[in-house]
């Protein structure tokens, strides 16, 4: 089961990383990253041919309000962006009336191997568990995508069936479905 998500008034802070919602002045910064042939490509998506594309997908990320920007501290540059999306359909039916969200995430190849998209993932995962009181969380990465897979595994997702998945340039991907529960409400509700 899906809720809603409003992240319009929401800024999350770590040490070196604020999550906020996609302002139209970061296009800039998101076309810088997204427009690199393999980092979308790793997400499931084409990389940005154009800024008009970039555009668009910026517009939409605003109006949908449940994508953060990621923004690092120190120079105030977005870097990569964390989706808090609805869940696919094809999970189990012991999930069916428990509340739970997606997570879909990049980062510019800049910041690979920092620590960074885990610092913010876990920010993220702090955010739905605590404040949006969900009950669990789900994640998907193409089998080859060992670096976003590492990432997952360090935050405590465990493996949980896996799937196909088509992606936006119509190829199919063998993918691993991650969950994660959060094991204090688990623990109440019981």
């Amino acid at each position: 089961m899906n809720t809603e998500i409003n992240i319009n008034n929401v800024i999350l802070e770590t040490d070196r990383l604020i999550l906020r919602a996609w302002k139209i002045t970061d296009l800039d910064d998101f076309f810088e990253y997204a427009s690199i042939n393999g980092i979308g490509e790793k997400a499931g998506w084409e990389h940005h041919k154009s800024k008009d594309e970039s555009l668009e997908i910026l517009k939409m990320f605003i109006d949908e309000k449940k994508v953060f920007a990621i923004v690092l501290k120190e120079n105030q540059k977005v870097i990569g962006s964390i989706g808090i999306e609805e869940c696919r359909q094809d999970l189990d039916k012991n999930l069916e009336n428990l509340l739970g969200r997606e997570l879909g995430y990049v980062l510019s190849k800049d910041y690979w191997n920092k620590g960074i998209m885990t610092e913010a993932v876990s920010k993220v995962i702090e955010y739905c568990f605590k404040i949006l009181k969900l009950n669990y969380l789900i994640a998907t990465c193409f089998n080859y995508n060992i670096e976003s897979k590492k990432v997952l595994e360090k935050l405590n997702f465990k493996y949980y069936k896996d799937i196909s998945i088509e992606t936006r340039y119509n190829t199919k991907e063998e993918s691993t479905l991650m969950i994660l529960k959060n094991l204090k409400f688990l623990r109440n509700k019981n």
